[in-house]
């Protein structure tokens, strides 16, 4: 199948990586020369595991390239999947402007073309936003009829940053939101050979997922931080009593988020909790618990912040600063913010992440750190022993096993506050503490 990717981030790079993987014959589409520039050259514009060499491979073998004329990628392809952002607003709603635009565009070039087209939405919307906004664009920019010679699917993604590959081939299910069966059979060829099932559903129901699941996730990072902080603030085990309490998989579901670490971060977390509470306010419906949970995860970044503080120690080895380990995602991190307060509050810190490159950063990840920290660049430093020799005391936001493994096996420690759950450290740091919780013995 001939595919036109629009919006060449995360979810857009992904998926053109995956789908080449598959024979399709894929056009990535961005408004970023520099973006555009870096796929055509083989190289991926953002950090993510066994990427770059996906996409090296597909461009090496003629299965993709990247262009900045949206008109032409829609002349020369069959469908299209539309992955722009859709970032919060002020109000906590959703910014539609991207995708309102993208659609314009893909509308326009449509009229100059004869043979059907299908689009598929992947952005993040909420319900109502494919049937209410963006089919009006397209139907009237296009001068088509839907379900004739038109045809729109919207396809919720379930990536996460850091294993987004392995998540593409193997998601939960797949979920694919149509008018009609025939737009289902013309989508439904995009996932030959990924695991799971294939859903059919309603528009706005496949919508809805994406939303649901994340604040779920939300929620449930949210309840694992908080329940842990209390047992272990009134001298229980929290470990020992959260892993008992994900053994119970016929009534507490799954295990997944529900282990106390850092608080949540990145572009979907956060902003999906904020839209549905805005779309709740906007219909006059109360939503206290949905409402309390950003609140909350801000709270779990103030506890770290005061357990810093109490140490009384001014240097500090700053371990991890994207949101997540494995990704250059700096969009909402908690470590971000929590290394921008201490050098706000006069601490000495010197940054060890090997993934993040101010250079590479691009887009909305590099507008956010030019908000937050807007000299992180000083502060980063790429040699381990060198950040770790600087710290009197480690913060670890996040570590890989090799960056771990390299920390007990140094002569010299330093007192550590663990962030991140990183409990191979506890037995080989004499003075190990963990933000809500006590290692298991």
């Amino acid at each position: 199948m001939k595919i036109s990717i629009f919006g060449m981030g995360y979810v857009g790079c992904v998926s053109a990586a995956c789908l080449a993987s598959g024979n399709h014959h894929v056009v990535g589409v961005d408004v970023s020369d520099q973006k555009v520039d870096m796929l055509q050259a083989g190289r991926s514009p953002v950090e993510e595991e066994a990427l770059p060499e996906m996409l090296r491979e597909a461009v090496d073998n003629g299965v993709l390239t990247a262009t900045l004329d949206a008109r032409q990628a829609v002349l020369d392809t069959e469908l299209s999947l539309i992955t722009v952002g859709t970032p919060s607003r002020s109000d906590g709603s959703l910014e539609l402007g991207y995708l309102e635009c993208v659609s314009q565009g893909i509308a326009s070039a449509l009229r100059e073309k004869s043979d059907p087209h299908t689009i598929v939405i992947r952005s993040t919307v909420l319900p109502g936003t494919t049937e209410k906004v963006l089919l009006p664009l397209l139907l009237e920019g296009s001068g088509r009829t839907l379900n004739r010679d038109l045809f729109v699917c919207y396809n919720p993604e379930f990536l996460r940053e850091g294993t987004s590959i392995k998540d593409f081939f193997n998601p939960p299910f797949t979920i694919l939101g149509t008018q009609d069966d025939d737009t289902f059979k013309k989508v439904a060829p995009l996932y030959h050979g990924v695991q799971g099932e294939i859903l059919r559903c309603s528009i706005q129901a496949a919508e809805s997922m994406k939303t649901l699941c994340n604040v779920f996730h939300a929620l449930k990072i949210v309840f694992a931080n908080e329940a842990a902080s209390v047992l272990h603030g009134c001298g229980a085990n929290a470990l020992e009593a959260i892993e008992l309490f994900l053994k119970d998989q016929k009534l507490n579901i799954s295990s997944a988020y529900l282990r106390p670490g850092f608080a949540f971060g990145g572009s979907c977390l956060p902003k999906d909790v904020n839209a549905l509470v805005a779309l709740g306010r906007s219909y006059g419906i109360a939503t206290p618990l949905l409402a309390s949970i950003n609140p909350g995860n801000d709270a779990h970044l103030d506890r770290a912040f005061a357990l810093i503080q109490q140490r009384g120690i001014k240097k500090i080895a700053f371990l991890g600063i994207s949101f997540k380990q494995g990704t250059d995602d700096l969009r909402e991190s908690p470590a971000l913010r929590l290394a921008a307060r201490l050098i706000q509050n006069d601490y000495d810190l010197r940054i060890f992440d090997p993934i993040v490159c101010m250079h590479n950063l691009l887009g909305a990840n590099l507008s956010y750190v030019k908000r937050m920290l807007p000299d992180l660049e000083l502060y980063l430093d790429y040699d381990l022993d060198r950040v770790l020799d600087h710290g009197s005391l480690w913060v670890v936001a996040h570590a890989s096993a090799p960056i771990r493994q390299h920390m007990i096996s140094r002569a010299v420690k330093a007192p550590m506050i663990d962030l991140a759950g990183a409990l191979s450290l506890s037995e080989a740091i004499p003075d190990y503490q963990g933000l809500c919780w006590t290692a298991l013995p």
